[in-house]
């Protein structure tokens, strides 16, 4: 659905109708992977390749809501005049670096045999750029779109909060796993006399 809802976003940026099925699209898509993940953990088929490609993906369609939103102005600003104070590229671009970053470390991490699922900072990161990404799409009035930009700053406060605390969780599991691999490994051998 990522293809569709950038095609959709940056065709058709300022027609209230486009706009409306655009946000709609976005939702079904942020639906349908919350749905995949509720039916995965309840019937415990949650797969190494699971906790890896549904961040992914994630990624993926957040990612493009913000370049989106970015590259139409309206991430913190109104259509279609707002300027580079509307597109906060630096918002984005922070929001990315975050994310792919700590993509890119579970796939590092991966290769030394260690999985990092999503904790519950991270779900709360995806709810809160969720909510802040439709009410960002949605074609709302001045006074409302208020409440996307609060909406939008609170996920980027979360979004820099939880990568900090991933990271450091990444740093604790490599030393457990390298502290556990070093008990492990026999004691070097003495020289006799």
């Amino acid at each position: 659905m990522v293809p569709l809802f950038a095609w959709m976003v940056l065709s058709h940026p300022y027609d209230f109708w486009w706009r409306i099925a655009t946000t709609g699209v976005f939702t079904l898509a942020i639906i349908t992977d919350a749905v995949d993940g509720h039916l995965a953990r309840k019937y415990n088929i949650v797969t190494s390749f699971g906790k890896i490609a549904d961040p992914i993906a994630d990624k993926a369609l957040t990612g493009m809501a913000f370049i989106g939103l970015s590259i139409i102005g309206e991430l913190l600003g109104t259509q279609p005049d707002s300027g580079a104070a509307g597109a906060a590229w630096w918002i984005t671009i922070t929001i990315l670096v975050r994310e792919w970053g700590i993509t890119l470390m579970r796939f590092l991490f991966l290769r030394r045999g260690v999985v990092l699922a999503a904790n519950r900072g991270g779900k709360l990161k995806t709810v809160v750029q969720s909510v802040a990404l439709i009410a960002s799409l949605l074609p709302l009035m001045i006074p409302f779109k208020w409440g996307a930009w609060i909406l939008v700053l609170l996920a980027l406060v979360i979004t820099v909060v939880t990568g900090i605390d991933y990271l450091i969780s990444m740093i604790k599991s490599l030393r457990q796993q390298q502290g556990a691999s070093a008990q492990q490994q026999p004691p070097p051998a003495t020289p006799g006399f």
